[in-house]
C-alpha cells in the first residue's frame, strides 16, 4: 500500500479545512492546493465529483530529508487527497511516506519517513475523532 485513509462525516470543503488545521498541529503547512475536478472540467470538459490534492510539507522534516538526499524533492511534498465518493461520503487519503521513501537508499531516510508517517497517522486519527 502507498497510502492510508479515513472517511469523514462532513462536506468536502469542511474536510479540507479540518485536515489543514490537523496538519498544522503536526507542523505541516499546505504548499499547494490542486482542484483536480476544476482542472479536468476546464482542460478536457470532464465532470467529476470534488477531488482536491493538498501538498503538505513539514519544513523541519523536509530539510532533514533534503540533507540526506538532494533528489528526494522528487518525492515531496506529502500529498493528501480529499475526495467525494459516489455515495457522497468524503474520504481523506494520505500518501504513506514510508512506502514512497523506501525508494531512497540513503542513511537516515527510513527514520525520517517513519516519523512523518506517524505524524500523518495522527492527523488521520484526529479527523476520525
Amino acid at each position: 500500500m502507498y497510502g492510508f485513509a479515513v472517511k469523514v462525516n462532513e462536506s468536502h470543503d469542511k474536510a479540507i479545512t479540518r485536515v489543514t488545521e490537523a496538519l498544522q498541529q503536526e507542523g505541516f503547512g499546505v504548499l499547494t492546493t490542486i482542484d483536480v475536478a476544476a482542472a479536468l472540467k476546464k482542460k478536457i470538459g470532464v465532470e467529476r465529483r470534488p477531488y482536491t490534492i493538498l501538498g503538505a510539507c513539514n519544513p523541519k522534516m523536509a530539510n532533514r530529508a533534503l540533507d540526506a538526499d538532494p533528489d528526494i524533492g522528487l518525492l515531496l511534498p506529502c500529498n493528501v487527497v480529499v475526495r467525494v465518493e459516489d455515495d457522497d461520503s468524503v474520504t481523506v487519503a494520505f500518501m504513506d511516506p514510508a512506502a514512497v521513501l523506501s525508494l531512497v537508499d540513503k542513511e537516515g531516510v527510513s527514520e525520517i519517513a517513519a516519523e512523518v508517517r506517524a505524524k500523518l497517522m495522527r492527523v488521520r486519527d484526529a479527523l476520525a475523532a
